[in-house]
């Protein structure tokens, strides 16, 4: 929604009280607009430490995860990733924090692929289909973030992206739906992303893949 230049000066000659009395109205219907402004205006925590402490929620995810496997099924383990997604997204949206956005996001792809590759790697192919196809997207929605990112701050990510590739190249199944979906694992091992991987992303879905 846009708002027009009469409508915002009308607002801003609203009497103070009455603004703030608006404000905490709609802050009341948007919580995640309420944590935002209540770590830009009043936090004590930095950006990096939320960073930790979002980590810290995902590492106890994983664990739970990893404990329970027995009881899970690829479908199930997406289903936790996205919720681990979930946590940096809320992060994100919180402190705008790009390059824990990439750490974050790399985080949960490599930490859960090594579950699904330690217990599900040799599942029936239409078991594994949606998972895989998952985790070639989201490796296509991290290496379009990365290409975002200033040069200076890639080469952090380098031994990350390198381990993410290893263990797709591990699971064959995986590496089909990588291969059929446009997926050069190379780009990750020799961490060789092309610059316009936004473009190639966006071309691939429009002509149908990267899709369960």
């Amino acid at each position: 929604m846009t708002f027009d230049r009469e409508f915002k000066e009308a607002i801003s000659r609203l009497p103070s009280a009455e603004k703030d009395k608006l404000i905490f109205r709609l802050l009341k219907k948007d919580l995640h607009l309420a944590n935002r402004l209540l770590f830009e205006l009043t936090a004590d925590d930095s950006k990096e430490d939320k960073r930790k402490e979002a980590k810290k929620s995902i590492e106890n995810m994983v664990s739970h995860s990893r404990h329970h496997i027995q009881y899970s099924t690829p479908g199930i383990l997406m289903m936790e990733m996205r919720d681990a997604s979930g946590i940096v997204n809320d992060h994100v949206g919180i402190t705008k924090d790009k390059y824990g956005e990439v750490f974050l996001q790399i985080f949960v792809m490599k930490e859960y692929l090594q579950i699904y590759n330690n217990c599900f790697k040799d599942f029936p192919k239409e078991k594994a289909h949606s998972m895989n196809v998952y985790l070639v997207a989201k490796t296509f929605k991290i290496m379009v973030l990365l290409k975002k990112m200033h040069e200076d701050l890639l080469i952090d990510f380098a031994d990350d992206l390198k381990k993410i590739g290893h263990l797709f190249s591990s699971n064959p199944g995986l590496m089909k739906e990588a291969e059929y979906n446009g997926l050069n694992i190379n780009w990750l091992i020799k961490y060789e992303i092309p610059n316009d991987i936004a473009a190639i992303e966006k071309d691939l879905r429009q002509r149908g893949y990267l899709k369960k």
